[in-house]
């Protein structure tokens, strides 16, 4: 996880730090049935030590500087654009933060196909990558506070071997592949349990009500999708 953007979003002496973050759920079928890529934060972690999380972290100033474009659908950039705080990156940010975290805690890199030759017809218009799932802003009080954005990506839009994570920084131990029904046996925050059961729900054939967004950014906890 890189330096994160920080900045202070409420008033009063009190006010703490809201960063801006970006959270990827890496959904593999296979044999087994659907499962996520999972791993777990050191036990001296500042924040959420020992829990098993999904790979993300906070937005660098490196994603706003060269946000790749693309990887996400029309309709997913607006409802990442719905109900901002103060100087919010852009959806094209926050997808790249999203993949770059990726890349850094699990050492997987998103494969694109090569562009076609001059002579050849054009492929099909490539599906995005990303899909904007749920939001959550950490409630006060915590050691530690994100404006959390989580994205789901298909383990097939990966390149290479899914189970090697030789190029993986130390952010995460114990990276593995979990069944989605298994999952929430290990410890986990709770707003990642929450995010499980969002993804077995749509993975079940759930109606797209929109996006869940938790927000506790103000003095009351409020809930609506976007």
């Amino acid at each position: 996880m890189g330096e994160a953007d920080a900045r202070i979003r409420s008033a009063g002496l009190t006010a703490e730090p809201i960063r801006d973050a970006a959270t990827v759920v890496v959904l593999r079928h296979d044999a087994g049935g659907a499962r996520v890529l999972m791993g777990q934060r050191g036990a001296s972690a500042v924040f959420m030590p020992s829990k098993y999380v999904f790979p993300g972290g906070g937005v660098d100033p490196s994603d706003r500087i060269a946000p790749r474009r693309g990887l996400l659908s029309p309709l997913c950039a607006d409802r990442l654009r719905a109900h901002p705080l103060d100087a919010a990156p852009d959806p094209d940010t926050l997808a790249t933060a999203a993949l770059r975290e990726m890349v850094e805690e699990t050492g997987l890199h998103l494969s694109h196909p090569p562009a076609s030759a001059p002579e050849v017809a054009p492929e099909p218009m490539r599906e995005p990558d990303l899909r904007f799932i749920f939001r959550a802003i950490t409630p006060p009080g915590r050691s530690r506070r994100f404006d959390a954005r989580f994205f789901v990506i298909d383990a097939a839009r990966i390149a290479g071997d899914l189970d090697d994570f030789s190029d993986a920084s130390d952010e995460l131990g114990h990276l593995h592949w979990i069944a989605l029904t298994d999952a929430r046996a290990l410890d986990l925050p709770f707003i990642t349990e929450v995010v499980l059961a969002e993804v077995a729900a749509t993975l079940n054939g759930a109606p797209d009500h929109g996006v869940p967004f938790f927000d506790n950014s103000g003095p009351v906890p409020t809930f609506c999708r976007l």
